[in-house]
């Protein structure tokens, strides 16, 4: 069987066939069955459906947004992440690049990319900001080609690269390396979690850039102790550094509360998760959940317990299989994702959309809400080589 990594290569050439694109499987569907997509190709799965030539055609607006810009880049952007202090946007391309925009005007400030991710040409899959100790702000990127690397990006310096290991005892035996597709850093900058296709999750201290610990399931698989596929979320508890959740496409959320033990303390099934989508409110202690399927996509779960606190319905637009979601506040929800290619804003009471950016130009696979700054409460959503700023009006005053 030809290598992940090699054939997702292919698929971005010129003259590869759209046809060999594939959605990720539906829950239940056997990721091992014949034509199952090699690892980064969850990162092409829908490019196949943005339209090809022509002008582009802006997408429509209802309710409380507005687009405050639109970022253009080369080529898919594939993640997006808002400094700490909300100044600066950084987008992660199809390619390999990072572009870093400034919030206020949209100029681009730094285009970081190094000889590795040039030669290697496969999609940046996560990004992270956090402070160093000496307070530079820094810029945490993850890549298919299984690459963890720090940038600073003021300086556009590479200041350390990590090449990750594939582990043995995951689904994906004989595929060749570890790709790396989702990552988390504690809430003081000090830790970060990786997750990918072997289905190992790695922990790092960020400050002597070694790795502490790697938490994976037991060789016994007739026990749910562990992820047993992809890993494509990772999130650390706002309030607990000590405790992290992942999801992918084993249908469960595992839960670890130490970072000493290479296991995790309990688990709940449900989620189908294909990107950045799980997510704690430290307020309410409620996981949200956000899976690539047509019903049940979004669901909020207790943290302590795992029980399941509701599902929201899907819009009356049409059904989302979703890539990402988001709290906003305590009293809404984000949510995006492709088949209707929508974003679009609920409220958290009545579990009904009070906004939506409708026919986008393809499918939104990341999406990130600005915290702090002037630009606070700012959403970023990728769709093909777009970045789409959007404002909420109710806030606009407050600028």
């Amino acid at each position: 069987m030809e290598s992940g990594a090699r054939r997702g290569a292919e698929l971005d050439s010129p003259d590869g066939d759209p046809a060999r694109r594939r959605d990720p499987p539906a829950e239940g569907e056997d990721a091992l069955s014949e034509g199952a997509e090699s690892p980064d190709e969850r990162f092409r799965a829908d490019r196949g459906k943005a339209p090809s030539g022509g002008a582009f055609l802006p997408p429509k607006l209802d309710g409380d947004i507005c687009v405050h810009s639109i970022l253009e880049c080369e080529c898919d952007a594939m993640v997006c992440q808002f400094s700490n202090d909300g100044s600066l946007l950084a987008v992660g391309l199809n390619n390999g690049t990072i572009k870093v925009f400034t919030v206020d005007d949209g100029s681009v400030v730094q285009s970081l990319r190094d000889s590795e991710s040039v030669l290697s040409a496969l999609p940046v899959t996560a990004l992270r900001f956090f402070v160093s100790p000496k307070s530079h702000s820094l810029l945490l990127a993850t890549y298919a080609s299984g690459r963890v690397k720090c940038w600073y990006v003021w300086g556009g310096e590479l200041l350390w690269d990590i090449q990750e290991l594939k582990e043995t005892g995951g689904w994906e035996e004989g595929m060749g390396q570890r790709q790396t597709f989702s990552l988390s850093v504690t809430s003081s900058g000090e830790k970060a979690a990786t997750g990918g296709s072997d289905s190992a999750i790695h922990l790092y201290d960020l400050h002597t850039h070694q790795k502490l610990l790697t938490c994976s399931a037991s060789s016994t698989k007739a026990v749910m102790d562990g992820h047993r596929f992809r890993v494509f979320a990772v999130a650390f508890h706002p309030e607990k550094e000590r405790e992290f959740i992942s999801g992918g496409w084993d249908n469960t959320v595992q839960v670890s509360e130490t970072l000493r033990l290479p296991t995790f303390a309990r688990m709940f099934s449900g989620p189908h998760i294909c990107g950045d989508a799980l997510e704690i409110n430290p307020v309410t202690n409620h996981i949200l959940s956000g899976s690539w399927r047509k019903e049940n996509a979004l669901e909020i779960w207790e943290y302590a317990t795992g029980r399941k606190v509701c599902e929201v319905p899907n819009d009356p637009h049409g059904q989302s299989r979703i890539y990402t979601c988001h709290w906003l506040g305590n009293d809404h929800i984000l949510a995006a994702g492709s088949q209707t290619n929508m974003l679009r804003i609920i409220n958290r009471n009545t579990l009904q959309s009070v906004s939506r950016l409708l026919d986008l130009p393809a499918a939104v696979f990341c999406s990130c809400v600005c915290l702090q700054g002037k630009w606070t409460g700012l959403i970023a959503a990728t769709s093909g080589n777009r970045v789409f700023l959007l404002d909420r009006r109710s806030l606009q005053p407050m600028r």
